[in-house]
Order: C-alpha cells, then structure tokens, then sequence
C-alpha cells in the first residue's frame, strides 16, 4: 500500500517538474516575461496562473497574447469566467479563464468545455490549482509571489514548473533571458 501523498500547498509550484526562477521589476517586464513564454507553448498546453490579487496573472497573459499574435485585447475574464482570442495567424486561439468564483474541481468548470478546446489550444487558467489537473498530466505551473500590505513594491518572483512527459526536457531557463 502506498503512503497518501503529501498534503501541496496552493501557493507553490509541485516540486516533481522542470523549472524556472525568475525575478521581474515592472509590469512590463511581466508582459515581456509573457511573450517569451509563449514562444515555448503551442496548441494543447495547460498554464496554470497563480499568486496573490495583484500579482500579475493578467498582465502576464496579455504578454501571451502579444506572443501568440491572438485577436482582442487580453484583459481579466473574472466575471465572464472565460475568452477566447482567436489567432490571427497560423498558431493556436488562447483560452483565458479566471477560476477565481469557481469552488469545486473540473466539474464546475464542465460548461466551459475546457477538455474539448485543450488539444487546439493554449488554455491559460488563472488560480486553476486544485480546479485543472484533470485536464492533463503535461502542464505549466506558473506562481507570482509580490510583497502584500501596504507597499508599491513592484518586484515579483516568478517561478515556472513543467509538468510531465511534455516539459521533461523543456530548458525554461530561457525565460529568465
């Protein structure tokens, strides 16, 4: 018998991937951080977004989206839950979700058909953690931690974790170029 797993903190990237430290200084790099990740993705990957209210989810998704050369301004789904901006080339539409009013796991997140748009996709899941997983075993776990309380402190430390077979040999390195 197998001993139950141990209890993962939300907060942290699983510890089982390849991964990446990275330490922004502005908004902009964040942005910039964004479109040098979406050089490393391609239509069937999982990014999962998490860090405090303020971190920086967003902005990094609008870099994606800059990346990607997707259709539309990429700006928070919170109160439609999801976006979606076509390519206007040949690369995948990005999925943009904001499972931060969802409670449950995958089954709230049913009616966004998620599973059926992964394999042409780029799905982007902001706080997805414990929501998500189901979706795939290959996946990107992206945390944003920034200082909290009362400070204009823009310093934020990224770390990018790849989960399975499809990361196992990514060099995420680059992103700290």
């Amino acid at each position: 018998m197998e001993a139950p797993a141990a209890a993962h903190n939300p907060a942290e990237p699983a510890q089982d991937g390849v991964g990446a430290q990275i330490t922004v200084n502005s908004p902009e790099q964040m942005q910039e951080l964004g479109r040098r990740l979406a050089k490393l993705l391609r239509a069937g990957d999982l990014v999962m977004l998490n860090g405090e209210l303020g971190a920086g989810k967003t902005t990094l998704t609008r870099g994606l989206g800059e990346g990607l050369g997707v259709r539309g301004a990429v700006t928070s789904p919170t109160f439609v839950i999801a976006r979606v901006h076509p390519s206007l080339g040949d690369g995948p539409p990005l999925v943009h979700v904001d499972a931060y009013r969802l409670g449950g796991g995958l089954d709230e997140m049913e009616d966004l058909d998620l599973d059926v748009s992964l394999s042409d996709s780029v799905i982007v899941v902001e706080w997805g953690e414990g929501k998500v997983e189901e979706l795939t075993d290959d996946r990107l776990h992206v945390v944003i931690h920034r200082a909290v309380g009362d400070t204009t402190d823009e310093v934020r430390h990224v770390t990018v974790t790849g989960l399975g077979r499809r990361w196992a040999s990514a060099d995420l390195t680059v992103l700290a170029a």
